[in-house]
Formats: C-alpha cells, sequence, structure tokens
C-alpha cells in the first residue's frame, strides 16, 4: 500500500498548489481495501504528463437471462463502456456490476443509493484471486512437506521447509485444539483449525505485500471473514454432546421460571459466538490497512513536504505491527473456534 500511494502525488504534474483539487482521503482509502475487478499492478506519468495505471484484468462471469457471459474486465474500459446481456447492458460502477440501459443510465433513490438492479455476479475479483492465490501457496507448502513425511517415514529430522512448519502445527495441535477439546477428539477437528490458522495467516500476509500479486484486503472482507465463522458455527452444533444441547434448550439445576430466561439467552449464544469471530477478524485486519493510509494521507491533506518524515516513519511503524496483527488474528480466531467446540463436543465433567 505504501508504495501505491505517493504516485496520486503526479495526478496533475501542471496544476498549481491553489488550483490542484482536494485530495479525497475517504475515497482513497475505500479504493484501497475495496475489492475490484482488476489486479493493479503500477500506476506512473508517461512524457506527456498523463497518468498511466497498468492493471491485470481479470475474468467478470455473469449470469443473467437464463445465458452465462464470461469476459474479462479490461471489456469495462475504467467503467465507462457497456457490455450487452440480452435485453440489457452491464455497467460497472463503483465496482459493481449493475444492469443499465444501452445510454448506460444509474438511477438513485433520495439517500443516493443505486436503483439500478444487478445480475448474478460469479466473478473472479482481486479478493477471490487473492483466495486463490493463498490456497494454492498453502497447498504447495503442506504438499511438499508431507511428500518429505511420506518418503523419510516421519522419524527424520526437519530440515528446510519443514523445520518451519513443524513446530508451528505441534504448537496447534498441543497448546490451542488440544487445551481446548478431548484428547480422544483432537485428531476429529486437527485439520479443519489447521486449516483456518494457515489460511488466515496466509491471506493476511498476502495482504500486507504492497505489489502485485499482493495488496488484497481478503480478510477484510466480511463475505472472507462471515464464511469462516459459519464453518465454525457448523462444526461447533452439528458435533455438540447431548449435555450441550441439554444446557441450551433445558438448562439443568435451575428453576422452571429462570430457564424460561435462560434458554432464548443461551439459543442466542449460539449466533453470538461465531458473530464476534467475524466482525473481529474483519475489523482488526482492516483497521490497520485503514491507520496505514491514513498517517500517508497526511502529507497530501496538508500539502507540505516537511510533515513527510513523521508521517511515513508512522506508517512504516504501524505496517510492520500489522506483521504481528496477521498471525495474531489468525492465532485468535483458531482459539476461540477451538473453544467455542471444546465447549460443545467435551464430556461433562
Amino acid at each position: 500500500m505504501l508504495f501505491f500511494v505517493p504516485v496520486l502525488a503526479f495526478a496533475a504534474p501542471e496544476e498549481t498548489k491553489e488550483d490542484a483539487p482536494e485530495f479525497d482521503v475517504t475515497g482513497m482509502i475505500m479504493h484501497h481495501i475495496g475489492d475490484a475487478y482488476d489486479f493493479h499492478i503500477i500506476s506512473f506519468t508517461n512524457g506527456r504528463g498523463e497518468k498511466v495505471h497498468v492493471s491485470l484484468p481479470l475474468p467478470v462471469i455473469i449470469w443473467h437471462e437464463g445465458h452465462l457471459q464470461i469476459f474479462m474486465s479490461s471489456r469495462f474500459q475504467g467503467g465507462a463502456a457497456l457490455v450487452a446481456a440480452g435485453d440489457d447492458y452491464l455497467k460497472l460502477y463503483h465496482e459493481k456490476v449493475y444492469l443499465t440501459d444501452a445510454e448506460g443510465t444509474i438511477y438513485y433513490d433520495d439517500a443516493h443509493q443505486v436503483l439500478n438492479p444487478k445480475p448474478l455476479n460469479l466473478s473472479i475479483t482481486k479478493n477471490v484471486a487473492s483466495m486463490l492465490l493463498a490456497s494454492l501457496l498453502l497447498a504447495m507448502v503442506f504438499i511438499s512437506v508431507a511428500r518429505v513425511y511420506a518418503k523419510r517415514g516421519g522419524l527424520s529430522v526437519p530440515k528446510g521447509l519443514q523445520l518451519a512448519i513443524e513446530p508451528v502445527v505441534l504448537y496447534i495441535r498441543d497448546d490451542i485444539v488440544g487445551a481446548q477439546i478431548d484428547k480422544d477428539k483432537v485428531n476429529k477437528f486437527l485439520p479443519f483449525l489447521l486449516t483456518v490458522f494457515f489460511f488466515i495467516w496466509f491471506n493476511n500476509m498476502l495482504g500486507l505485500i504492497p505489489f502485485f500479486p499482493g495488496g488484497a484486503n481478503m480478510s477484510g472482507n466480511i463475505s472472507f471473514t462471515l464464511t469462516l465463522a459459519v464453518f465454525t458455527f457448523f462444526a461447533t452444533n452439528l458435533f455438540g454432546s447431548r449435555h450441550y444441547w441439554k444446557e441450551i434448550l433445558w438448562p439443568p439445576g435451575a428453576p422452571v421460571y429462570v430457564k424460561l430466561f435462560l434458554i432464548p439467552i443461551e439459543f442466542i449464544g449460539m449466533f453470538t459466538k461465531p458473530f464476534a469471530l467475524m466482525l473481529r477478524l474483519f475489523a482488526n485486519i482492516t483497521a490497520g490497512h485503514i491507520i496505514v493510509l491514513s498517517l500517508t494521507s497526511i502529507i497530501f491533506v496538508l500539502q507540505s513536504i516537511y510533515v513527510a518524515p513523521l508521517s511515513v516513519l508512522l506508517s512504516l511503524m504501524i505496517f510492520s505491527l500489522e506483521f504481528l496483527v496477521a498471525l495474531l488474528q489468525a492465532y485468535i480466531f483458531t482459539l476461540l473456534s477451538a473453544l467455542f467446540i471444546g465447549l460443545a463436543v467435551n464430556e461433562h465433567h
């Protein structure tokens, strides 16, 4: 992110400080933390003073009126062009695809919300591409380590990549999952929790790479964190013990009139736990990106080079802290997931 923001200074090379338009901090931040239909690579100003953006277009997959359309996002040409879809047209507007007429008209309500309908969108956006890349890296790492174990019978001294992965796996197994779930049930949930940990960690680390193919705010996408939280919800409730459901549906050891208050509270708690997981991961990762971009934007808001050293220094400090947060959020999500699952499946003592 830090490498992309400074190119904004060349947006209007011939304008004076008085004539330059006001720097839109909110728009810049929302653009960088939001999803997109292309992968930005680099921006530069050519010899004629024109701003040039180099991006990798991604596949747009639309289902409309019983037909599947697949084309590259470059056909939108920055959102100005229309793509025919049956009797309607597709228009990319603020990184969302809407159905419009032949003129590309966008309609608004009184709150300035877009009224145009949306088609069924199955596109490979920047976040999806980043998630697929993280999945590929994850598969490559663990297949490589698994092959070493298979060749040496799992009894060899760890070397190379194996030396880096094995301590993490053992820590998750023994100190996170094993500490929350009964020993006879650890292996049942360990594959899921290991996958969750490394999947979140890899996506967070890719999001911190400030150049292609990094920079996607995957964990800052509420759909991503919601999906992970839903998996934890199902793992908790589908394998819940009889005692777990008894505490929810008919809490033991309480008078009947108290049970009438406890039952709805326990039932709501089934949903608030994964909801808290979803928001915690989403908010912490998004907040880090926003802070870094906000600190960098101080230079352009004040239009002074004298604040640049302090602004860049603070941005680098927060950016460095984000590497710890990327790992910490993966750890917290895995720990709480193991805790919720353990509360549901452990035998009652």
